[in-house]
């Protein structure tokens, strides 16, 4: 075994009382660098990063076969976005077919298409502001970040959401908290602008077609509004939805907004790479990893609740579907900052500020489809 040098890279003795390299493989435009750490994971990052970014190359630290290596691969230069580009445009169609549905459009190949338009700005600038928030952030402290990657469903909504990339490290826990903070805070924002626009352009008229059809051909579709939508239809002296009139039904932006506030709640739950996770690995530390396994349990314990005192077998699905994609996360664990260091009052007031409004979307029951 050889720890000599790399053809690029640093070399070993540059970060040796960190990590002492005992050898050193090429596997293409990748260095692994195997040896033994002697300090701690944020002391060590700390050390080597800056040598390797200083080299034009990314380093994780990762255990193989009960080695520990350091890999590092380099910085590639950012291309033209061809997958963001393409992922986005079949957002739009996807979110512009969905948006058919609520517009009661018939011919989904004809121009009438385009009624469903709003639907998707709002849908799409709920998600995109959501996302900018992250961006800006990232670069502000210098955490290399993707574009958004829009993510197309052809469903009721047209789309899962969207997220964005972070390569390298997270220099401390002021960034860690400022980048997944913004995300949350910018699309609340979009969300209440959406919601209110919603509330404020006229409600459309439901079709004879669809008046007249017999039931068993409609699929029943139920909304349940979290209390951010509630309060500000009460502001606006606007309703949400109008139960002694059948034929009328809220602006199709009022579901975009419904959307924007579901996707907050599910990106605010503080467990492992979640903005919520991010956010409460942030404010607590060290600590999160003793918060982050009592999340799963608690989407079980809501579940089960449901399943109990109610028939709303799809929300006990989606809650207990949540459940294991946040025991995974929890046992995936959050990011871990190089500088582990407190956060100030003012971003843990901030933090507990996006929480609060973020329960304020939250639903036991989303939707009921019947």
């Amino acid at each position: 075994m050889s720890a000599d040098p790399p053809d690029a890279g640093p070399a070993p003795d540059a970060f040796s009382d960190v990590f002492r390299v005992y050898e050193v493989r090429r596997e293409g435009d990748t260095i692994h660098y195997y040896g033994a750490p002697l300090a701690d994971y944020q002391t060590l990052m700390r050390e080597v990063w800056p040598r390797f970014e200083n080299s034009g190359y990314d380093v994780q630290l990762e255990e193989r076969t009960g080695e520990y290596v350091l890999v590092a691969t380099p910085e590639r230069e950012a291309g033209f976005p061809t997958t963001n580009l393409v992922l986005f445009m079949l957002t739009v169609l996807s979110t512009l077919y969905a948006g058919t549905g609520w517009y009661y459009v018939q011919d989904v190949l004809s121009p009438e298409l385009l009624r469903a338009l709003p639907f998707t700005l709002g849908v799409l600038g709920v998600l995109g502001t959501h996302e900018l928030g992250h961006y800006v952030l990232s670069k502000y402290h210098d955490v290399d970040a993707s574009l958004p990657y829009f993510i197309p469903v052809p469903t009721l909504f047209g789309t899962m959401g969207a997220l964005i990339r972070m390569k390298g490290q997270i220099p401390d826990r002021k960034a860690l908290f400022d980048i997944g903070v913004a995300g949350p805070l910018a699309g609340l924002a979009a969300t209440v602008v959406v919601g209110t626009a919603g509330l404020l352009l006229p409600p459309l008229q439901v079709p004879d077609y669809i008046l007249n059809a017999p039931a068993s051909d409609l699929v029943e579709i139920e909304f349940h509004y979290p209390l951010l939508l509630e309060g500000l239809s009460w502001l606006l002296d606007t309703p949400l939805h109008y139960p002694n009139d059948p034929a009328v039904v809220a602006n199709p932006l009022v579901i975009a907004a419904w959307i924007g506030a579901f996707i907050t709640v599910l990106n605010l739950i503080p467990v492992g790479q979640l903005d919520g996770g991010h956010i409460l690995r942030a404010m607590l530390g060290p600590t999160h990893e003793r918060v982050a396994p009592l999340v799963p349990f608690a989407l079980f314990g809501l579940a089960g609740g449901l399943y109990v005192l109610t028939d709303a077998g799809q929300a006990v699905f989606l809650w207990v579907l949540w459940g294991f994609i946040a025991a995974y996360m929890a046992f995936r664990g959050s990011a871990v900052p190089l500088d582990d260091g407190p956060l100030d009052r003012r971003r843990l007031a901030v933090g507990a500020f996006t929480f609060l409004v973020g329960a304020l979307c939250f639903v036991p029951v989303p939707v009921t489809i019947g």
